[in-house]
């Protein structure tokens, strides 16, 4: 069995080598391990660092692409090399290394399909308590959409089966973690929480620049998730809801209607009827909406039959020939690369 671990990187010249340095080398029930690193356009000497360190892979991208599509880079990059299993962690050091036996050993013993470090963030010191707060509310809210039992949703340390991966599927620019659990969730994938150590923070995070913008992000993406995947409850509820508004003025307008005094409330009739159209407009539109879900949902079945197809051909051919999107790592001196 084989596990890759794959690493997304932007300016990590300085904290590179404490990731590295605390991967595992022997992992019960794995027979190769291997590294990798997205760099996501670094201008540092990321990529120089990692070839001293002896990545066995370094993913380019030629400039910055954020977090969100260097992820799913690299996930697809890792199929290509035959990976069983594929962990994520970060550049920054703030996951311990040493918790990635852990994180595997679900997928291993066939148990999970994907399987999420929890950092413990409700009693975690590192966390400001604002952000712990608001870990355990984003926790709850994918939980409920998802259908899965996690406690650490935006946790960035986690490991994928090899079906698993081919299911992934990025749509956001910002970040991975909320959506394709929402989406895991839906298709059915099994998912599991573990206990990984962290270490001290060493950098602000490059995600967002403060916290109301990470709160913002976040709630778009989930938001888009949900009206993506759950199209007929959003939009029915919002539609009954404009119908139940509409029918009280109507209603109100009918009765000083019959006692006679119908002719001063024509504004209650016209109110109404103006919730009545906008909630039957509303219910046609959950109607379309599911029907593209399930059209969706028919899509992505065949796009992981073609990524399987595409993948296992890929493979087959010569492994001398490198993907177009990937710059194959070349020796260098320890000077080399360096500024």
């Amino acid at each position: 069995m084989k596990l890759i671990i794959q690493i997304p990187c932007l300016n990590e010249e300085e904290t590179l080598p404490a990731v590295l340095r605390d991967l595992p080398t022997t992992i019960p029930g794995i027979d190769i391990i291997e590294t990798q690193i997205i760099d996501d356009g670094s201008t540092d000497n990321t990529v120089a660092v990692a070839q001293e360190l002896g990545v066995t892979y370094i993913v380019r991208n030629k400039t910055n692409k954020g977090l969100a599509r260097s992820f799913q880079k690299g996930i697809e990059h890792a199929l290509l090399r035959g990976a069983d299993i594929i962990v994520n962690t970060d550049g920054d050091n703030q996951y311990d290394g040493n918790s990635i036996p852990d994180l595997v050993k679900p997928i291993v013993e066939d148990r999970a399909d994907i399987v999420l470090g929890d950092r413990d963030t409700a009693s975690n010191m590192e966390f400001s308590a604002l952000k712990r707060r608001l870990q355990a509310v984003g926790s709850s809210v994918v939980q409920r959409m998802a259908g899965i039992e996690v406690t650490d949703a935006v946790s960035g340390f986690r490991a994928y089966s090899r079906e698993a991966a081919f299911s992934i599927n990025v749509m956001t620019t910002f970040s991975y973690t909320t959506e394709t659990l929402i989406h895991a969730g839906q298709m059915g994938l099994t998912i599991v929480s573990v206990p990984v150590g962290t270490n001290s923070k060493t950098r602000p995070s490059r995600l967002f620049s403060s916290m109301s913008s990470f709160i913002k992000k976040q709630a778009l993406t989930i938001l888009r998730s949900y009206v993506m995947y759950r199209s007929l409850n959003a939009f029915s509820t919002l539609g009954a809801v404009m119908i139940v508004i509409g029918i009280v003025p109507i209603i109100r307008f009918l009765y000083f209607y019959f006692i006679g005094e119908g002719g001063g409330n024509i504004q209650s009739l016209i109110l109404g009827s103006m919730f009545l159209l906008a909630g039957y407009l509303t219910l046609v539109l959950a109607l379309l909406s599911d029907t593209i879900a399930t059209n969706r949902r028919l899509i992505e079945a065949t796009l992981r039959r073609v990524r399987h197809l595409e993948i296992d051909q890929q493979m087959a051919l010569s492994d001398a020939a490198e993907p177009p999107f990937v710059e194959a790592p070349q020796k260098k001196t320890a000077s080399a690369g360096r500024k």
